[in-house]
Parts: structure tokens; C-alpha cells; sequence
């Protein structure tokens, strides 16, 4: 077990230097006490020196080693004696405060008349009882013990005739060393055991406090969730039932269609953020920055957002500074994230006012990029602010029968730290909400063009081999995929689909990253291997999680579509493939 140094600052207890100044500290009262009780004695011997003028002076130098020493134990109770360093000089001064008391005695003794080799040998014994006390910290007991001892025994060895109680004394001084260092050698070892189980039950702590969030969040997840999944499902379930004429109902009309779709969406986007929000909880949510356009960027949102705003009767504009729309530069993002943070500012801003406008604001200051979506809604308090950054909370007044999970703009701040940006908001209760998106900004990068591939024919049918053993997740996948105009062969397994690619002429390949037997990785990994064009087939990894990501782009994958999918990141996705595989471009079906 490796042993903490002294000066090092333990997680959960103290150095082996405070322990050690903390022991000493706790003997000083019994100094005090031992102090005092020397001070009879050394008046016992002191009124039979011949020169009471010397013996006066004596005792009052004694008397003032002793308040002193008293003013030290006093002080070190205070609250300013818990800067170490502070404590280990005074409760070294304090130490060394009665050595001199006891030099002076030495010195007095040198003029006691026969009582000298006695008043030396008492001396001596108080030397003694301060390298005890000073045992428990190393630096006081080597630095304070030998000025207490100095005296007395100069004194012994210099005086006639007291040649044999000066090798006694020596002998005693060396055995009181000796003992003291090992003293200070096993609470050295205390010391440590002490510090390294207050390191264990910190980390216990540490590891139940996370255990308790982890279990608070699992809870509001499943709560949380359970609320949106049954009000959403419900709303779409009544209208498939209508459409399918169960119970005599007559067919769902355009606006309950409508709704249902709107109650699917709202739902796929609560689980994705919520996946989100529980990915960057653990740690595994990655980001790539890059030079970005985001004054194109919130152009566009604005512009997929217009519908929304005019809906309700809501302007809806964007204010670009002047010298940014006109210089250079860009913004350092991931741009799917950082679409993703301000796709949820201007929702949230659209969702939660009423009337008046919603304002998107661009400006560079002190070499940050700053984007502020401003509204004229509701407005929060300080305290319902803090409370809509939580996650799985949402403000009761303003939030009551809109969909959401409360994870949004907690996803969004930390999206926002991961690409080296923050995100603040103040807020005027009945005037309205500024959120304030902070980017790091270079002024000489260029933004990235959009890899998109551009399209050799105008009506490009590819033949898509879907690989998935769910029959819902696949029927599904297949409708999109057929929606969008390709034609589409279906895997239940890996190894069928192994063989299907073995034998059939494809331009794209889905397969899904779980599937039982062959998963989806091994199966990507066993279509490379394959012989001829049929290894270098693009290939799109269904994915439900950023561990099957790592492993999928491990085993060959160009792209990854992340579920629940949407028509547009699955065209999104198979763009990204076959722009990894310019090949694959050519590969047009008649």
C-alpha cells in the first residue's frame, strides 16, 4: 500500500504533517500543565542562591517563557490556526519558548552553590519532558530537543565533580532520543493508516453519492419517459384505430392525422434527446470541432422554423453584427451539435411565447462568437431559471401541457462545454428570456464545404440490402428507404446477409449493429472479407448508442444512422456512405 508524504493533501482527511501537528497540539495543554508544575521546584532551588537579584530576574524570565507558552496553546485554538504552515511555526516557537525557559534555568543553576548538580539534573529532566511532547511531529522533536537539551547538559559536563551524573544525564538524554523517534515512527505509521482509511471512506462517500444521482436519474428518466411514451402512444394509437375501423369509427380526418404525427415526433425527439442527455451524463458523448458557417447555419434554422413562428403569429428574424456578416472567419463547433443546441433554443423560445417576436442575434465580442436567441415570452424568475437547467425538471407555470422531456437545455449546455463554449440566460418575469451561446471563434479559418455527393443522374435508385432481425424495426426502415425511391432486398440475419452480398450486385448496405448469431459488427467485418466488388460495398451501421458506433466503424462502416431514424437522416446517412465511397456514385439503377 502505497504511503501518503507528509505534505501531501489527502481526498477526504489530512497530511501526515496535520495529523502529526494536530497530536502535538493535543499534549501542549499537558506541557502547559508540566510547565507549571516545574515552576515549585524551581523555586525550592532558586531561594538558596546567594544572589537573590539573579534569582529575581530568573524567575521572572520563567514566568514570562510561561505566559508566552500559555498565549501559544490559546491561539492555536482559534480558527487562524488552521493554516498548517502557520501552525507548525508556532507551535515550533512555542517549543522553543520553553527550551530558553530551560537554558535559563541551566544558566541560573551554575550559580545555585551545592545545589547546582540537583538543579542541573531537574533542568535536565524538563529537557527531557519537552522532547517528549515534541515526539509526536518530526520537525519540532529535531529542531526544539536539541536546544532544550544543550543547556543542562553543558552545564553537567562542565561543572567538577559531576562527571559521573554527566554521563548518567547523557545516557538518559540518548535512551529519551532514541524512544522519542521511535514513538514518532509508529504514529508516523498511525498517521498514515488514519489518512488512507479517511481516503477510503471518502471514495465510499464519493461512490454512494453517484450510485444515489445515478438512481435519481434512472428514476426521472423512467417517470419521465413513461409519461411522454403513454401520451404520445396513446393519441397515435386512437387514430390507427380509426383507420382501421375498429369500434364502428369512421377514418381519422387530415387534422388528427396530423396531430398523431406531431405526437410520433415529439416523441422520437424526447427519447433522442433523452438518449443524448444519458450519453453525456456518462462521459461518452464525443464531439469534432471544425470551422464553421453559423451564420448560415442559424439562417437555416430560422428559415425551417418559419412555419412554426407564423402558425402562431409570431416574427421571427435574425441580426447579424455588421462586421461579421462582412469579415472572415468561423465558428469552432461540431455543426451537429451545434445545430443541435440551437435547434433547441429557438423550440424552446417558439414553444413558450405566445406574442410578440423571437429574435436570433450573431456578434462577435472579445474574440467569442456569441449567439443570442431572444424572446417576448412568459419570462422566469431566478429560481424557475435555475430550475429549467436541471435535468428532468421542467417550470410548472410556463411548461404545462407542452411536450419535452427537461432535458433540452441541460443537453444543450453540455453540448455547449464539450466544443469549449457556454450557455447562460437571463430572464424578466412578463417581458421575456435571452439565452446566450458562447462559441470559440477564429477569425482565419474558412468553414468546411459540406461533404454532400453530387448526383450523376437526377432519379437514382440503389439497390439497399437492409439487414435487421426486428420485423418492425425493418418493415419501417424498408418504407423510408422505398419512400426515398431505392429498391430494397431484407436480411433477418447476419449470415443471410453475408450470403446476399456474396451473390447480389448492391450499391448499399443497412445492417443493424444487434442482431443475434452474427452481430452487426462481425457481419460488417464478414463483407469486407468477401472476394471481389462486393467487399467495398458502402455500408450503413443502425445504431442505438455510442459504444456500437466505436465498434461498427471498427469493422468497416461508412456511416451511421442512429435510431429512432427519420427519413431524413436515413437519406442523410446513405449521402455520408456514399460520399465515403465515390465508387459507389456510379452505381445507378435503371
Amino acid at each position: 500500500m502505497r504511503q501518503p508524504i507528509a505534505s501531501e493533501p489527502l481526498r477526504g482527511g489530512l497530511s501526515l504533517g496535520e495529523q502529526a501537528l494536530q497530536a502535538q497540539c493535543a499534549l501542549l495543554p499537558w506541557a502547559l500543565a508540566a510547565f507549571g508544575v516545574c515552576l515549585p521546584a524551581y523555586v525550592w532551588a532558586g531561594s538558596h542562591a546567594p544572589n537573590a537579584a539573579w534569582m529575581s530576574v530568573s524567575f521572572v524570565i520563567f514566568a514570562i517563557g510561561w505566559g508566552a507558552f500559555y498565549a501559544v496553546v490559546n491561539w492555536l485554538k482559534e480558527p487562524q490556526a488552521a493554516d498548517p504552515r502557520r501552525r507548525a511555526r508556532v507551535q515550533i516557537l512555542g517549543g522553543l519558548i520553553w527550551a530558553g525557559a530551560i537554558a535559563q534555568i541551566a544558566a541560573f543553576a551554575m550559580g545555585a552553590g551545592p545545589y547546582r548538580e540537583l538543579l542541573l539534573l531537574a533542568a535536565l529532566a524538563a529537557a527531557i519532558v519537552c522532547v517528549v511532547f515534541t515526539a509526536p511531529w518530526l520537525p519540532s522533536l529535531l529542531i526544539v530537543a536539541p536546544v532544550a537539551l544543550a543547556g543542562p547538559l553543558i552545564g553537567l559536563f562542565t561543572t567538577e565533580g559531576a562527571r559521573e551524573a554527566a554521563q548518567i544525564a547523557w545516557g538518559a538524554v540518548a535512551l529519551a532520543l532514541a524512544l522519542s523517534l521511535v514513538v514518532n515512527r509508529i504514529l508516523r505509521r498511525q498517521f498514515a493508516l488514519a489518512a488512507e482509511r479517511e481516503m477510503l471512506i471518502a471514495e465510499r462517500a464519493s461512490q454512494a453519492e453517484a450510485a444515489r444521482r445515478l438512481a435519481r436519474s434512472k428514476s426521472d428518466l423512467v417517470a419521465t419517459l413513461g409519461d411522454e411514451i403513454r401520451n404520445g402512444l396513446t393519441g397515435v394509437a386512437h387514430v390507427l384505430a380509426a383507420a382501421a375501423g375498429r369500434g364502428g369509427r369512421t377514418a381519422p380526418s387530415r387534422s388528427q392525422l396530423s396531430a398523431a404525427l406531431d405526437a410520433a415526433n415529439d416523441l422520437l425527439q424526447v427519447l433522442d434527446t433523452t438518449l443524448d442527455a444519458e450519453t453525456a451524463e456518462a462521459g461518452r458523448l464525443t464531439v469534432r470541432p471544425q470551422p464553421v458557417d453559423a451564420i448560415a447555419l442559424v439562417r437555416d434554422l430560422v428559415l425551417l422554423s418559419r412555419p412554426q413562428a407564423s402558425a402562431k403569429g409570431l416574427e421571427l428574424k435574425v441580426q447579424v453584427q455588421p462586421d461579421l456578416a462582412a469579415g472572415s472567419g468561423a465558428a469552432i463547433a461540431d455543426p451537429v451539435r451545434l445545430r443541435q443546441v440551437l435547434n433547441a433554443l429557438l423550440g424552446n423560445a417558439l414553444k413558450f411565447t405566445v406574442r410578440g417576436a423571437v429574435e436570433a442575434r450573431l456578434a462577435v465580442i472579445d474574440g467569442r462568437l456569441v449567439i443570442e436567441i431572444a424572446d417576448t415570452g412568459p419570462g422566469l424568475t431566478a429560481d424557475e431559471l435555475a430550475v429549467a437547467f436541471e435535468p428532468f425538471q421542467r417550470v410548472a407555470r410556463t411548461s404545462a401541457g407542452a411536450p419535452g422531456a427537461g432535458l433540452g437545455l441541460t443537453l444543450a449546455r453540455q453540448l455547449a462545454r464539450l466544443m469549449g463554449g457556454e450557455l447562460r440566460a437571463h430572464s424578466t418575469l412578463g417581458v421575456g428570456s435571452c439565452f446566450t451561446l458562447e462559441m470559440p471563434y477564429d477569425r482565419h479559418a474558412r468553414p468546411l464545404p459540406a461533404a454532400t455527393p453530387e448526383p450523376k443522374a437526377e432519379a437514382r435508385r440503389l439497390r439497399i440490402l437492409l439487414a435487421d432481425d426486428e420485423a418492425l424495426n425493418a418493415a419501417m426502415l424498408r418504407a423510408q428507404l422505398e419512400q426515398l425511391g431505392h429498391q430494397v432486398v431484407h436480411a433477418a440475419s447476419g449470415e443471410r446477409a453475408v450470403e446476399l452480398a456474396r451473390v447480389c450486385d448492391l450499391d448499399l448496405m443497412m445492417i443493424d449493429a444487434r442482431m443475434p448469431g452474427l452481430d452487426g459488427p462481425a457481419t460488417m467485418a464478414a463483407v469486407r472479407s468477401l472476394d471481389g466488388r462486393a467487399s467495398l460495398t458502402p455500408i450503413v451501421a443502425v445504431i442505438g448508442g455510442p459504444d456500437e458506433a466505436r465498434d461498427c466503424l471498427g469493422a468497416g462502416a461508412e456511416a451511421l444512422l442512429r435510431k429512432p431514424v427519420t427519413p431524413a437522416a436515413v437519406a442523410r446517412a446513405i449521402a455520408e456512405a456514399l460520399a465515403a465511397d465515390p465508387a459507389a456514385n456510379d452505381r445507378v439503377v435503371a
